[in-house]
């Protein structure tokens, strides 16, 4: 004991450490045992993904008290499945600050230490074992775990930081849309379509691999505005419990702002480009060429170019983040460039157009709980003959009688299609209407074409 005292005393901390190193690795030497060391930052500090995984794994698993974890197989306990070709036995008993469970002769022992790493021992036998099914299975369980606790978010640009703190560049708030595939008022088969596309592309990593490309995946929404874009792209994040990045090119200056957006996203999310039919210099290069002959078009100073563009969803660049979907969205499909639309960068392209009969039915089906009703054949065709987009049917649905005091009663069903009725039948006239001044000013165009031309042959 004295010894021991004065050796504590008057030897240094680093000659203790150095005679312990010394002599574990003595005693290893001995032992079945291998141990690795899963710490939380590299050499580079950058930070290490098993770590995160063990941490998130063992949290469920293991009580802050916790010191030292045994996992070992006894006999005849319940199993469940873990490891590939493996089972585990998960027993768990306290024994001071310890909590003692099993693995398949895996035998590990994992520890949290104060130096913030991880250790996990197994018999030597198992060293493959361990890194090529062991701590996949964990970033799997990990990451699985995180996506039941996700809560989605939608980030917006913060261009004051595109030239500080990279990290901060995206700026994010809570996603709580209600829109499910369920509630779109769209064609059941189109729902259908999408949904497959969507979940293909999600369990296809090692095949876009394997054909090398990037693995992303690029959808263009285009319509008339009120067709249910931006609900569309709601149902697609709440479907993959994806993040949605909302990128204005129109804040950029530059293709390098690009570029570190880019970066700066995440995987397993949605990058939304809306309206990019409104965006400078992004239109089809034809009509680009006009303006530069016109002498009162004056050309926007720096911003993203085409080619930078192309670059960011088809290019090098696009390979920079792995399971990203892609969404740009236009009023206008015949106003964008081609080179913009091909496969590989806008691989499928969705018609949202006006309220269709089965987007009817689903509308009423959501707003008034009614699946079925005398008043549907009519409403139906009507819908098939006027051009009114679902935003204008859902608003008609939403309306209450004016002494209703309810505000979240729709009212009685009958009179709310009967008052759709009227809309729609408002709206067919006012379609006649458009339809017969459109034809009476082509006309008129025509006859003063034909006049000046029979003037131009007198004068000949």
């Amino acid at each position: 004991m004295v010894a021991r005292s004065l050796a504590n005393d008057f030897l240094p901390d680093e000659f203790h450490d150095y005679v312990s190193f010394r002599i574990r690795k003595l005693l290893s030497r001995f032992s079945s045992q291998l141990t690795m060391v899963v710490n939380q930052f590299d050499d580079r500090l950058v930070p290490n993904q098993i770590y995160d995984a063990a941490e998130t794994y063992l949290a469920g698993r293991v009580s802050p008290s916790t010191t030292r974890l045994n996992v070992s197989q006894p006999d005849k306990e319940n199993s469940v499945q873990v490891l590939r070709s493996k089972k585990i036995k998960s027993s768990a008993r306290r024994l001071g600050s310890s909590r003692r469970s099993t693995d398949d002769d895996f035998s590990s022992i994992l520890s949290l230490s104060h130096a913030r790493c991880f250790e996990v021992s197994f018999p030597k036998q198992h060293e493959k074992m361990a890194v090529e099914s062991y701590f996949p299975h964990i970033v799997r369980e990990a990451r699985a775990m995180k996506e039941e606790k996700k809560t989605l978010k939608i980030f917006t640009v913060e261009p004051e930081n595109l030239y500080g703190n990279i990290s901060k560049v995206w700026t994010g708030v809570n996603l709580d849309h209600p829109a499910t595939f369920d509630t779109l008022a769209m064609d059941a088969g189109h729902k259908t379509a999408i949904l497959k596309d969507l979940a293909r592309f999600v369990r296809r990593k090692d095949y876009y691999r394997k054909v090398g490309k990037a693995w992303k995946r690029g959808y263009l929404l285009y319509g008339p505005p009120g067709t249910g874009k931006s609900s569309l792209i709601a149902a697609m994040a709440n479907y993959l419990n994806f993040d949605v990045y909302d990128l204005e090119l129109t804040q950029l200056r530059e293709n390098s702002e690009l570029r570190k957006l880019i970066i700066a996203t995440a995987n397993r999310s949605i990058l939304v480009v809306e309206d990019i039919d409104c965006t400078i210099d992004l239109q089809n290069r034809s009509a680009a060429k006009q303006n530069h002959h016109n002498p009162h078009h004056h050309p926007p100073k720096r911003q993203v170019t085409l080619s930078g563009l192309l670059n960011f969803i088809d290019g090098l660049w696009s390979s920079c983040g792995d399971e990203r979907i892609i969404v740009f969205t236009t009023n206008h499909k015949e106003k964008l460039d081609p080179a913009l639309m091909r496969p590989g960068r806008m691989d499928v392209h969705i018609n949202l157009s006006y309220c269709t009969p089965c987007g009817f039915r689903i509308l009423a089906s959501n707003y008034l709980g009614v699946k079925d009703h005398g008043l549907f054949p009519e409403i139906e065709e009507l819908v098939s003959r006027c051009q009114v987009t679902p935003a204008e049917v859902a608003e008609q649905l939403m309306r209450n009688d004016d002494d209703d005091e309810d505000d979240d009663d729709a009212g009685d069903p009958e009179d709310v299609l009967t008052r759709l009725i009227e809309f729609l039948k408002s709206k067919k006239d006012e379609l006649k209407v458009e339809s017969l001044e459109t034809s009476k000013s082509q006309e008129t165009q025509e006859i003063k074409k034909g006049g000046l031309s029979s003037s131009s042959d007198n004068k000949g």
